[in-house]
């Protein structure tokens, strides 16, 4: 078995996001397509380790947050009929968390996935 620690990136989403991406019929497999896109850059890069990115046929917009390319987060998902996009006081809080995400070690991420906070998805493919 892989050691997690080992990993050079991780992707997970969060549980919150976990449901909402149920409810839209957003499979795993097309998050961790969506994932290999950010990291070639096919997203839009709103800055401090937050990223926007469509999902679902375009009916969907996903932010991730991103600790230096190591880890990614599904934080948040909405519908582009809902919302056409993200305010700027909602932009500065997840750059907040994209920070906090920053200082989490190993352990810690364990420590969320083992409590169901987050699920960890892709696990390297």
């Amino acid at each position: 078995m892989e050691d997690r620690a080992r990993r050079s990136e991780r992707v997970f989403k969060t549980a919150w996001f976990s449901k909402a991406a149920r409810k839209a019929s957003i499979a795993d497999a097309e998050l961790c397509a969506a994932i290999r896109q950010v990291m070639l850059g096919q997203a839009d890069d709103l800055g401090g380790g937050v990223f926007k990115k469509r999902l679902d046929k375009n009916r969907s917009r996903s932010i991730i947050l991103a600790k230096g390319g190591r880890l990614w987060v599904y934080e948040y998902l909405f519908a582009k009929k809902d919302q056409a996009n993200i305010g700027v006081n909602e932009l500065a809080k997840l750059r907040k968390l994209a920070k906090a995400y920053e200082a989490l070690t190993v352990q810690q991420v364990d420590e969320l996935v083992d409590d169901g906070s987050w699920m960890e998805i892709c696990n390297g493919q």
